[in-house]
């Protein structure tokens, strides 16, 4: 494992979903990163990770232990179809218990972060209502994670609702909680700061004390997702620069499998790029 200033994730999703989670940690391992970082989406397939049984998770325990790899943070998104502000009451109390189980999963499985979605609504139109559940929801949220030392942040998004740092700000005042902070995006920073016309490393700076890790994305303007890495926008050197200052040293590759034939030189070449622009940062002399 490479040992540096700083840790780098790499996201289950850019690997293949025919591989096992053992065969993910093997594959993380292999193109040289540091931890994987778990998905649990809106799919059944994802969601049912939520209800493992003991023998399920200890043999996903071993796995770490054999691997050497651990899972460090989970990417919960599955509140984009069960949302806590949702005004369907059934549908926000599928999402009240897909928290509280992922927070459950996290404690039992050692994972440190839960990067929340920061959508109150997402299939359907917000307004002070849906604000006032999602608030509701996150203030359990904070009780429950208390109760197991887990740590939840907001991704910064691709939607109005949470796209930058100072507007997750505003939940994680309301909230005052030690456990919920902001896991900024910032390639989704990055298109933001253009649709407002202001800097990344300012809005980034609003979230001084309350940012637990960061995923680092390839965006260009209006694409948010599927983006090569060092064929956008993302200024990683300098949005790292002011990471650093905040004393952030986690960090996820976010990127995405899409079919591709080589896709584990993709993983081992993301790795590569990412670590470069990593390196000039945080192994300079200071």
């Amino acid at each position: 494992m490479v040992k540096s200033n700083y840790r780098l994730g790499m996201y289950e999703k850019s690997m293949p979903n025919f591989l096992t989670l053992k065969e993910k940690l093997m594959c993380a391992k292999e193109c040289g990163f540091d931890w994987m970082e778990i998905s649990i989406d809106e799919t059944d397939e994802k969601l049912s990770r939520l209800d493992w049984s003991q023998p399920e998770i200890d043999e996903l325990k071993q796995a770490m232990i054999e691997t050497g790899v651990t899972i460090d943070t989970m990417c919960l998104s599955g509140h984009r179809k069960y949302p806590l502000g949702d005004l369907n009451q059934e549908n926000r109390e599928k999402g009240l218990e897909i928290m509280k189980k992922a927070i459950d999963l996290a404690h039992s499985l050692g994972i440190r972060i839960i990067q929340l979605a920061g959508y109150d609504v997402y299939y359907s139109e917000g307004n002070d209502q849906t604000r006032t559940r999602f608030i509701d929801g996150l203030k359990l949220a904070c009780t429950w994670a208390s109760k197991k030392g887990v740590l939840m942040g907001f991704e910064t998004m691709e939607t109005p609702f949470m796209d930058t740092v100072g507007k997750a700000m505003e939940y994680v005042y309301i909230c005052q909680s030690p456990y919920l902070g902001v896991y900024p995006d910032i390639g989704n920073l990055t298109n933001a700061a253009k649709i407002y016309q202001h800097e990344v490393n300012d809005d980034i700076l609003t979230g001084k004390g309350h940012i637990v890790a960061a995923h680092l994305k390839e965006t260009k303007p209006g694409h948010y997702r599927e983006v090569p890495f060092g064929t956008g926008h993302t200024d990683y050197v300098s949005n790292l620069q002011v990471l650093k200052q905040l004393g952030v040293s986690m960090f996820t590759g976010e990127f995405w499998y899409v079919g591709q034939e080589d896709w584990k030189d993709i993983c081992k070449q993301a790795n590569m790029f990412l670590r470069r622009h990593l390196d000039e940062v945080f192994e300079r002399e200071s």
